[in-house]
Parts: C-alpha cells; structure tokens; sequence
C-alpha cells in the first residue's frame, strides 16, 4: 500500500535526544546506518514496551529521511543492556519526476530549469536532496526577473513495497520585474548622493536581478560611512497594464559615527614589538572625505602617517591623498625619509589597478659607511590580479602582480630609474584539507647605480614572507657594516600545509633567494623549516622555525596583532 509524504518535516529530532555515549543502546547495523543513527540515540531507554516504541519510531523516522522507509528492527536484552538490531532494507529510488513552472517565463529558460532538476529519476530519494532541489528552482527564479515566484505545490509519494519515489512540484514563476525607483532610508549626516557614487549596479527600469541588489548592499557595507546596509526590492508591488512589476528598491543605511579612536598593539619577527594609535573620521569638511591618521611604534620602524580619501567617481575609480614620515633601523642601516603623494584605486572583479605618484626625500644611514641624501618623484602603476576560493583561508586560487615606476633627473629626482617587479602566488588544493602554496617575485631596478635612489625602489629580502631562516632585510648589498638595498632581486617558496582539522595544521616550507647590485654577485640564500598555523576568520596566523644555511642558524619568525 503506497502513502503520501508532503514535506516530511526536518530533523528537529536533533533537539529530542542527546548524543549517544558508551552507556547508551548497543546498536547493530552497517557501518553507514549506524553513522546515520547513533547521534540521536539516547543515553538511556524508558523501560518497557512502550520505550521501545517510541525509540522504534525514531529510527523509522530518521531512516525514512535517507529513503528507507522498511526497515527491520529488534530489541534484546544482552546481560542487563539493550541491543538493537537494525536492517535498513532495499533504499527507495526515484521512479518519476514532475516539475511545472507556470506563468510568463522564456520557453529557453524554462526548459534549462526543468532539465537542471536536481533529484533526476535513479536517485535515491532523500529528504534533504529533495528540499534541497525544490528550493534549488525556486532560488533561481527569485534571482532574476522573477521576485514573485512561489512553489506552488509539492508531493512525494512513497511507494515502499515497490521502493519507489514519485515526485512532482509546480511553480508560478510570477509576473517579470523591473528596478523602480531607489528609496534611501537612514540617512542624516551623509546626502543621498553619497549612495549614488557607489551603485554601479541597481538601475530604474533594468530588469530585476538579485546579485545586482547585493552588490550594492556589499559596496555600501564596505564604506567607513555605514554601520550596516539592507537593500530589497518590493515583491509585493503590483504589475502594471502589460503585467510587469515596477517594483522601487529600498536602500536601509544606519551610519557609523563620524569619528573613531582606536589604540592596538602587537609584535612580529620582523619589526619588533608595535604600539599604534589610530584616528579616523569619515567626514571630513562635511564632505563624506574618509581622514585616517595615526602614528605606529615599532622596535625597528616608526611611522607617522596622515591620508585623505575621496568618494569613488563616476567611473568608480578612488582617489587619495596622503603624507607620511619614517624612520628605521634595519641591519646596520638606518633611515630617515618623509613622502607625499597621491594615488587612484579600480577595482573590477578579479582586476585591481592602482596608479600613484610620490615625491619623498629620505636621508640614509648605513653603520660604517657615508651618510647620503636621495630623493625622487615616482609614478608607479600596480596591476593585480586574483582568482581565490577564500582571500583568508585559501585552499585554491591563483594571484599575480606586477609594477613599474618611473623617475628622472629632469623633475625633482637625484637619479634616472625605472623600477620593475613581480610577484606569483599560487595555492593547490590537496586532498580533503591540505595545500600546496608556491610563491615567487622578482625586481629589477635599471639605472646606472643605485646611489641618490631611495630605499623603497631597490631592494632587499629575508624574513617573514620572503626567505625564513634570515633576519628581516637581511639579505642585499654590503656597505660599511651594513645591508643596504640592491637593483637585482629574485626569491621562490614552495609551503605544503597539512591541517588536523579545521583550525589547526603544521607546514613544512623551503625557501630561497637574495637582493644584489650586480648578477655576478648573484647566490642564492636558501632557508627551510617546519611552522605550526593556527586558522582564524582573518586567516592563518603562523609560527615557523626555519634555519639558514648560509649563516648556519635558526630563525623564528611569527607576527601577531591585538587591537584593543
């Protein structure tokens, strides 16, 4: 005799039983079934027949939600402890499927949502599956043009002397929609247009499309202007004479506080112990312009810095100002330097471009040796590109970045350059939790020498994230006593990370590479070691142990920030 199930309710048996213990039932079954069955058992059964019979229906229940709607089932009493015996029988499969989807709808998608059901004739039936794919249908309907669609009705009928699955579903698909007008709720330091400047997406009269409305609630969220964002359209808005619904979008802003003090401390193995205090206001001169400024204590460097940044443009492009003072004391070589300049930011997708330009003036220092004076104005374009499955944790993706920057001796510089870099990062997703990183960068600076170029266009290495087992900037040209910036660069890295669990794994890495002036002075530095990593939601934090095998050392190196 076949029965009729609708919507078999979900597993709110999660909540009626704790989790089985070694005091609990003995239970038998095959190893799948007893996965399936073991969290909801519990630790103790009420005596007698009546016990037994409700624990009898929560099986039959809990299997019946994997499409195993005959099973056999025991109870015996094994020296004084309950052993239950479980035989799921044959597995229902899906015999037929019947999916409508009424209303105005393009034939062609139409049929791509029929033939995308996800629970096709063969399956085996399972609750979750099919929630899954009658939620799946309705799901793309309401991301595009439909924001009225409903699941009309939905049936599936058991049939379990013949083990077989029944299904049907109908949709309305509902009348198309159109982007009406934007409402703007919320606001009250900040003008309307303010919101204008970062919709690239919500457009009156486009048709409706639910990514174009999130992408919009991402770039407001996004903005130091808004606490938090919601963006919806009316579903509820009726059609008009041609059966199309101008429906208004609605844009839910609640501001941040104009201005921010914030205080934070922290340490690394290339810098040193760090205090720093930031301010922030986002509207400045009541203009919605975002002032960051702050002042950053570290053991080897310190930094005062003050930057202005505008609302996006037309085109989306953000544009900034900014000014900055530095000192430091790196391997032997100390600086002193100060910079200003400006900068404009894109990004679209998976591309970013940021192009710059920036005069500084630094004073260097090296133990042993003169003191000299540089400066240079520089425009540099930045070009990167990414493709990850997770900008914090990424297990999959490749990244890639190159720069060029320019300087002459014709406009406020004390030397002709131009300065060219580099930089791949590849992750490999390997089995179930491990990865494979490979990383490698390179730098070139042409120019006759590398005196009167400031530190920043020529280069150095070693440390956290360039090559473990050598101290931070260590590697590069000797002058004096000491480690100052070469015109050649190159390093490569290859990490492999086996993680325990979701939290917490061990890498093994091998490192190599060195700054010179020259490529006859070119020899490689090499460092490998084994680092403990610890997953957080701002990605891996990280301690390796690493030796040099050039100094013949060991090196940790770590970084760790606490904002507070």
């Amino acid at each position: 005799m076949s029965s009729v199930v609708r919507r078999l309710f979900p597993l709110v048996l999660i909540g009626l039983a704790p989790l089985a213990s070694a005091g609990g039932p003995d239970l038998h079954a095959p190893e799948e079934i007893a996965e399936l069955l073991t969290p909801f058992l519990p630790e103790e059964t009420a005596p007698g027949a009546g016990g037994q019979a409700r624990l009898q229906r929560l099986i039959s229940e809990i299997l019946s939600t994997e499409g195993y709607f005959s099973p056999q089932i025991e109870f015996a009493e094994v020296d004084g402890d309950l052993r239950i015996d479980v035989d799921p029988g044959p597995r229902t499969l899906i015999a037929s499927v019947d999916v409508t989807v009424d209303g105005p709808l393009e034939a062609k998608r139409r049929r791509e949502l029929i033939a995308g059901w996800g629970l096709p004739v063969g399956q085996p039936f399972r609750q979750e599956d099919w929630n899954n794919a009658k939620q799946r249908v309705l799901s793309s309907l309401l991301a595009e043009i439909h924001a009225g669609a409903r699941l009309v009705d939905s049936e599936a009928v058991i049939d379990p002397a013949t083990r077989e699955a029944r299904l049907m579903a109908r949709y309305d698909s509902g009348p198309p929609f159109r982007i009406g007008e934007l409402r703007i709720e919320g606001l009250e330091r900040y003008p309307a247009s303010l919101v204008e400047r970062h919709n690239l997406t919500v457009r009156p009269g486009a048709p409706f499309r639910e990514a174009d409305l999130n992408a919009l609630q991402t770039a407001l969220q996004s903005t130091p202007q808004f606490r938090s964002v919601l963006v919806t359209i009316d579903r509820a808005a009726p059609p008009d004479a041609e059966g199309v619904v101008i429906a208004p979008v609605t844009v839910r802003l609640s501001e941040r506080p104009a201005h921010r003090l914030s205080f934070g401390a922290g340490v690394s193995s290339n810098t040193g112990f760090r205090v720093e205090t930031n301010f922030q206001t986002a509207d400045l001169f009541g203009q919605a312009w975002e002032l960051n400024t702050g002042l950053r204590l570290e053991q080897k460097k310190q930094t005062a810095y003050a930057d202005i940044l505008f609302p996006p443009d037309a085109g989306q492009r953000r544009n900034s100002v900014g000014a900055m003072a530095q000192a430091t004391d790196i391997e032997g070589l100390r600086t002193e330097r100060i910079a200003v300049g400006g900068q404009q930011l894109w990004r679209r997708d998976e591309l970013e471009y940021r192009l710059s330009l920036t005069w500084q003036l630094e004073r260097l220092m090296p133990d042993g040796a003169p003191e000299s004076l540089s400066r240079a104005l520089v425009p540099n374009l930045m070009l990167a590109w990414r493709r990850l499955d997770d900008p914090f944790n990424t297990r999959d993706g490749i990244a890639l970045q190159g720069e060029v920057g320019v300087a002459s001796k014709a406009v406020l510089s004390d030397q002709n350059f131009v300065r060219l870099y580099g930089r791949y990062q590849q992750f490999f997703a390997l089995g179930r939790m491990d990865t494979l990183a490979l990383r490698g960068e390179i730098g070139y600076t042409i120019a006759e020498s590398r005196d009167g170029i400031p530190q920043e266009y020529l280069f150095r290495t070693g440390g956290t994230g360039t090559v473990r087992g050598y101290s931070f900037q260590s590697l590069g040209v000797s002058e004096g006593s000491a480690t100052v910036g070469g015109r050649y660069m190159a390093t490569a890295s290859a990490e492999y990370t086996h993680w325990f669990d979701d939290q917490w794994g061990i890498a093994a890495f091998v490192d190599a590479g060195n700054a010179v002036d020259s490529l006859s002075d070119v020899s490689l530095a090499v460092g490998y070691g084994l680092g403990g990593r610890w997953r957080t939601p701002a990605g891996p934090i990280g301690v390796d142990v690493a030796y040099g095998q050039r100094n013949e050392s060991f090196q940790v190196h770590f970084s760790l920030a606490i904002p507070f």
